[in-house]
């Protein structure tokens, strides 16, 4: 006789009864929201000639979009979905990321 194993299939509970949340889709608009808020911040500081200096550096401050993105998505992640708390923490933690990167180009 062949070595055989008896298999047992059991039952498991369906897919559809398990909650499972997502949290992609308001935290990454969450992210690029405050993305959005953070790039205007130059201009209200510095007015029309913030343009001249994003001639520039406009690759840097495109490559902190999906970063913010993901940062928002992050932290409604972990606020458990709490949208007021991780829309005000996204917004300061994407403009403080931004404000940083300006003040490393600018000195």
């Amino acid at each position: 006789m062949r070595n055989s194993q008896n298999y047992i299939i059991t039952g498991s509970e369906s897919l559809s009864t398990q909650d499972e949340t997502t949290w992609s889709l308001p935290g990454a608009a969450v992210g690029f929201v405050s993305w959005l808020l953070a790039l205007g911040i130059p201009f209200l500081s510095y007015g029309p000639n913030t343009l001249f200096f994003f001639l520039y550096t406009w690759p840097f401050f495109l490559a902190l979009m999906p970063v913010a993105v993901m940062v928002g998505i992050a932290l409604h992640s972990l606020l458990n979905g709490r949208l007021l708390y991780s829309t005000l923490i996204t917004i300061a933690t994407v403009v403080m990321i931004f404000g940083l990167l300006f003040l490393w180009l600018i000195g």
